[in-house]
């Protein structure tokens, strides 16, 4: 007679019989469970969301603005629709209509009721949106790492948690009012709920990331949604299609409200870069090695570590195949894309900040299985408990160099911020006063930094001969005007410029060591009534440039002043 065992029936805790995905049950690890098997507590929601908030909440009071393109193209449209001045580009002329209002509007929804709340104080208004972009970040960043720790254990959530919290790539790219910073809290999402196995919510995020954000980031989500849609194809084939439907329907209604025609923004921006070869050069190239570069600085070693992920999988395949090799994999895709195009801008690599600390994490994570043996465990002994202690000291190392180039950029860089609050102190200079800006008209931080008894801010030609930004014009429809002095081949316009610098009531410069004269150095006429340091780049160092080494960065770094003059009436 045959001989059989009884077997006990699964317990809750017990994980399932076979996973095709890597979990936190194949981990070993410290505390043993109900049935026997060692498991490890996840990472709850508090930790995460605490330390998140606290550093996004210091980038939305500390940020710099490091693109003019977030002033002109984000900050001045919703300045306009807020209090009805601000200043356009030829994008959002309705003859070319390549900038959403749609994604305006979404940000609309904070800052009308904060200039309700605030009156005149706009400066309060341009934070209030500052910190509703931080709270989307805290949200997405922390769905991601709760889904880290539920999937792949403590260790991995927590070393990508701090990553998040501390890389200079992350601190500033969180709070930018711009369309790739939105496809980056989408990406953070997406990735998140991909990994909690809810993939039809990670196909939605994504078409709302590449439609409400940025068009192009489509690169960036589709492992996810290929993914996604092989494993739940239904569902996620139908909350994707409908949230796509819905989100271009919105977009053309809102574009047509404001544009005054039909059009679609999104197919439009497609159509001007892709289909219609685009104008992108007339705006500077960059080589190759330009994004290799820039990601070096904002994540220095870590971002060497985040392209080794791919070495790591022959013994950690285990571990991360296919889950996080999913995730991270647009990390590749998106910077040898992007590397390819001859128009380059640091924020066009936004969207893969989070999954570069996830990449960088897992390395550092999976260091003692570079010496482990699998079939010994006892083998190599030293090596890896060496490579164990050698994890958090090279996450320290990262995380340092990383808040060194963040001191370094909002000390170095901050003075034209600080230097446009101070007109709010000098209301005396009575209404229709004229804000005058010469070269500095790419460091203009927003129309929200002007007082309401200013009348006008102007620029004054300085050489630039790009075309620059000009008021919406509201005889001429406001946001549904095509102004004739817009193009599309950046050629300055001839209304650009003031032209009677006399009529200039204060005047921002930034006075560098040069042998040249500046307007404000003729104090017959000028009185400073601010100056703040700035870091004069061509002439300082680039390691204590772009690192905040104690004393040696005020030592051997050059600065020039950052000046805001009155003019004095006899």
């Amino acid at each position: 007679m045959a001989l059989t065992t009884r077997q006990r029936r699964p317990l809750p805790s017990d994980p399932p019989p076979s996973s095709p995905i890597y979990t936190k049950y194949d981990k070993p690890s410290r505390r043993l469970g109900d049935g026997g098997r060692e498991e490890e507590k996840s990472l709850g929601w508090f930790v995460p969301v605490f330390a998140l908030g606290m550093l996004r909440y210091m980038s939305a009071t500390t940020n710099i603005i490091h693109d003019c393109d977030e002033v002109f193209n984000y900050w001045e449209p919703l300045h306009y629709l807020l209090y009805k001045s601000g200043f356009q580009t030829w994008e959002y002329s309705s003859e070319f209509a390549l900038r959403s209002y749609l994604y305006i509007l979404f940000h609309e929804l904070v800052g009308r009721p904060a200039s309700w709340l605030f009156a005149e104080d706009k400066v309060r208004v341009f934070y209030a949106v500052r910190l509703f972009l931080g709270l989307l970040s805290v949200t997405t960043d922390a769905v991601l790492v709760v889904a880290l720790s539920r999937k792949y254990g403590r260790r991995l959530a927590s070393y990508t948690l701090a990553m998040l919290c501390l890389t200079s790539g992350c601190f500033f790219a969180s709070t930018s009012f711009l369309p790739s910073s939105f496809s980056m809290y989408a990406i953070s999402l997406a990735s998140g709920f991909f990994l909690l196995e809810k993939y039809a919510m990670a196909v939605a995020v994504s078409a709302a990331g590449v439609i409400l954000g940025w068009p192009f980031s489509i690169l960036a989500f589709l492992p996810v949604v290929f993914y996604s849609l092989a494993r739940r194809f239904k569902q996620a084939f139908l909350a994707g299609a409908a949230t796509s439907v819905t989100l271009l329907a919105l977009s053309v209604f809102v574009d047509y409200q404001y544009y005054r025609r039909w059009t679609s923004s999104v197919l439009n921006l497609v159509v001007y870069n892709v289909v219609g070869g685009g104008e992108s050069h007339l705006y500077g190239i960059e080589g190759p090695l330009y994004y290799l570069r820039n990601a070096f600085n904002n994540f220095n070693f870590g971002f060497v570590l985040a392209l080794l992920f791919v070495g790591i999988l022959p013994i950690a395949r285990k571990k991360y195949a296919p889950g996080l090799v999913v995730v991270v994999s647009p990390v590749y895709i998106w910077l040898l894309f992007m590397s390819m195009q001859p128009h380059k801008e640091e924020r066009f690599l936004y969207p893969i900040y989070p999954l570069i600390c996830v990449a960088a994490s897992a390395v550092i994570e999976s260091f003692p299985d570079i010496f482990r043996d699998k079939y010994d465990p006892n083998a190599n002994f030293v090596m890896v408990t060496t490579a164990k202690v050698l994890r958090p000291f090279v996450l320290g190392l990262i995380l340092c160099a990383s808040h060194s180039r963040t001191f370094s950029l909002v000390n170095g860089y901050a003075a034209p911020i600080e230097v446009y609050k101070i007109l709010q102190h000098h209301d005396d200079a009575g209404p229709g006063s004229v804000v005058c800006v010469g070269s500095e008209w790419h460091r203009y931080p927003s129309s929200f930094f002007i007082p309401n008894y200013v009348g006008e801010v102007r620029w004054l030609d300085d050489g630039f001969r790009g075309l620059l930004p000009l008021p919406f014009n509201s005889t001429l429809g406001g946001t549904s005007a095509a102004p004739s002095y817009f193009n599309n081949e950046n050629k300055a316009s001839d209304q650009q410029f003031l032209q009677d610098v006399e009529a200039c009531t204060f005047l921002v410069e930034l006075q560098l060591n040069r042998p040249y004269p500046s307007r404000g150095s003729d104090l017959s006429k000028w009185e400073p009534i601010a100056a703040l340091p700035y870091l004069d780049r061509e002439f300082s160092p680039p390691l204590y440039r772009s690192f905040f080494i104690p004393y040696l960065w005020q030592q051997r770094n050059v600065f020039g002043l950052y000046k805001l003059f009155r003019r004095i009436r006899n």
